[in-house]
């Protein structure tokens, strides 16, 4: 009796690579990550990854892409849940805050990145970048729009959205150490978690937003 041949379906072989990898990523980085180890939590060989992904730069590629479309889209169905500006942009804040905290290796990426014009994915990422603060800018425009705003600057609150976030994400354990020396009497919101760091944030930008300059 003839052996029976199993054929390996590619693109849920693709994407149970790129699953894998967003996990690896997320814990090790891109310099930590192992291909011999993403191949052993995918059950492939190593051939098998680089078949689908050239080279580690390309697989890394692909698992930013998948995080920042997931972001990019989540914010979209976000927004349908509301009718005004002022509920779109505090929808923004949340849904980008938790990604932020479930993805912890992406705010640290962004930071590098923007801040030395790094050398792994740039165009991906400021393509992925742009599609973002689109949202956020349509959000902004709309608001002043309809009077909910004043002296609207996107880029500039933009970055203060998601520098904060980022920042307060990956500087999470130096903030619960620092929180321990007794030398200097300073909040670190060490306690905090994304719900809270992201309400502070909404009600400083909605009061900033109102105010008359």
């Amino acid at each position: 009796m003839a052996k029976k041949i199993y054929k390996r379906d590619p693109v849920a072989s693709k994407q149970l690579i790129v699953d894998n990898a967003i996990k690896l990523f997320s814990k090790k980085g891109y310099a930590g990550a192992s291909m011999d180890e993403l191949s052993s939590m995918c059950h492939l060989n190593k051939a098998m990854v680089f078949y689908y992904f050239k080279n580690k730069k390309g697989l890394y590629e692909a698992v930013m892409e998948e995080i920042l479309q997931e972001i990019y889209y989540t914010v979209i169905e976000e927004n349908k849940l509301h009718d005004n500006p002022m509920d779109e942009l505090e929808g923004f804040i949340k849904t980008y805050a938790l990604f932020a905290c479930t993805h912890p290796y992406l705010p640290a990426l962004l930071l590098k990145e923007l801040s030395d014009s790094g050398a792994v994915i740039p165009e991906l990422l400021f393509a992925s970048m742009r599609k973002l603060f689109s949202l956020f800018s349509d959000i902004l425009k709309r608001g002043e729009e309809q009077g909910c705003f004043k002296d609207v600057v996107p880029m500039i609150l933009y970055f203060m959205v998601l520098g904060t976030l980022n920042l307060l994400v990956t500087t999470k354990s130096l903030r619960i150490e620092a929180a321990k020396l007794d030398d200097i009497d300073v909040d670190t919101c060490a306690t905090c978690d994304i719900d809270e760091i992201s309400v502070y944030l909404i009600k400083k930008i909605k009061l900033m937003l109102k105010e008359d300059r």
